[in-house]
Formats: structure tokens, C-alpha cells, sequence
């Protein structure tokens, strides 16, 4: 069963945050820029200024890779690694929350590094955030997505179009969203995704029928972020 009920909302402190966009790169250098990026928002306020690195969206497509999470279960990748470089995709570990999944071109990942504190920490609400994002983008093309009870993610009826693995350290977020746009849906054929064995996956070029521009999602995902976040772009 579907909702789009937000998130209960709390009294919002206003922030900025700032959108970067990466272009398609490896998963390894990806991960290194957001490791560098948490290290500074981490850091404390030096003494009259304010922090080193503001809020921050990555915004960037993948090279093909599968990613798995601190919960991927033995089985849910359904080649061997060996197997995988033969067809050109990459098998990465990711420190992130959840089962596999697959990152490649034609899809927008999100990585969010975001400082929740004062008043956004809470793991349910930001995962919550996430997914609104996804829901909203998907409205702005006549989709109803929305949340599917027990799972995480954004769906269309019983398939998915967007996911979600977190990391948070100290409240300081990173990794974030994957929003399927032209994705080569064959390439979920090599995993279960998600570990979800009975549902499927699709993309907006599948459900509309047409293409749609990545800039253009990319630019309504960033939209869309900082207003569920109450940031200004910086």
C-alpha cells in the first residue's frame, strides 16, 4: 500500500546547502569526495566563521557498478566478481545502510552530506526527506510515486524507481538516493535488488514512454531537496 504522507514536520531552522554536480564518475572517487566533504562539515566552527564546507548535494551518474550495503545477505548478487568485470561492472563495498543495488548511467545519484543537528535528528525523518524528494520529482512528470509500507524507497505501484542507502556519523549524513531516469534496466537483472525478491524496478524513460534530459532531473531533484529541507541554494 502506497502513501505520500510526509514526514511529521518539527520547527525548521533554515539552511543553505550547496548543489555540486560531478558529471559520471567511478564509484571509489565518488566515495572519496564524500568522505573529504564529511571530514569538513564534521569539523567545528573556527573561531568567527562558520563551518568549513556548508550542507552539501553531489549530484552524478555512475559508472556501472554494484554497490553492496552493511545488510547485503550472501546470494543477492547473482554473478562473481570476475563475472561482472567481463560485462563492465564494478563490485564495490559501500558502508552504507542496506541490501545491493546497481548505480550506472542514465540514473541520478544523490549524495546528501548533511549536518541534522539541531533539529533534523532523527534517521526515520531523513530517510523520509530522501524519498519525499524522489516523490515530488516524479509528480513534476504526472507520476504518483510514493512510499511503500515496510520498504524504503520510492515506488510506482510495486516497482521501484528510487532508492536509498544512508550513512550517519555525529548526525552528519552521506551517501543518499538513486532516482532511475534512463537506467539500463537489464543491469538490475545481475542482483535482487535491494534484496527484495517479488518486486521490480523501473525508470522515468520506462513509465513515460519517452526521454527525459538528466540536467533537467537534475535540476527538479536539487529543487526539490532544498525546499523538503528548508535550505536555501548556496
Amino acid at each position: 500500500m502506497l502513501s505520500t504522507s510526509p514526514v511529521a514536520a518539527r520547527a525548521p531552522v533554515r539552511r543553505s546547502v550547496a548543489v555540486q554536480r560531478l558529471g559520471r564518475i567511478g564509484y571509489a572517487d565518488a566515495l572519496a569526495v564524500q568522505h573529504d566533504l564529511v571530514a569538513k562539515r564534521s569539523a567545528n566552527p573556527r573561531s568567527g566563521g562558520g563551518s568549513v564546507v556548508p550542507d552539501t548535494l553531489l549530484l552524478l551518474e555512475h559508472s556501472p557498478v554494484i554497490t553492496l550495503g552493511r545488510g547485503s545477505k550472501e546470494g543477492n548478487v547473482l554473478l562473481s566478481a570476475e563475472a561482472l568485470r567481463a560485462r563492465g561492472v564494478e563490485l564495490h563495498e559501500s558502508g552504507r545502510g542496506g541490501d545491493v543495488t546497481y548505480h550506472g548511467p542514465g540514473q541520478v545519484v544523490g549524495y546528501a552530506i548533511v549536518d541534522l543537528k539541531p533539529d533534523r535528528c532523527d534517521v526515520r525523518r531523513f530517510v523520509g526527506d530522501l524519498e519525499e524528494t524522489m516523490i515530488r520529482c516524479a509528480a513534476d512528470y504526472g507520476l504518483a510515486a510514493g512510499r511503500s509500507k515496510g520498504m524504503v524507497g520510492a515506488w510506482i505501484g510495486d516497482r521501484k524507481i528510487g532508492a536509498i542507502g544512508v550513512r550517519i556519523s555525529r548526525w552528519v549524513t552521506m551517501h543518499g538516493f538513486a532516482f532511475n531516469v534512463s537506467t539500463n534496466m537489464t543491469h538490475f537483472d545481475l542482483i535482487v535488488p535491494c534484496g527484495i525478491p517479488d518486486r521490480g524496478v523501473t525508470s522515468l524513460e520506462r513509465e513515460l514512454g519517452r526521454s527525459v534530459p538528466m540536467d533537467e532531473v537534475m535540476d527538479r531533484l536539487a529543487s526539490h531537496f532544498a525546499d523538503v529541507f528548508d535550505a536555501d541554494r548556496a
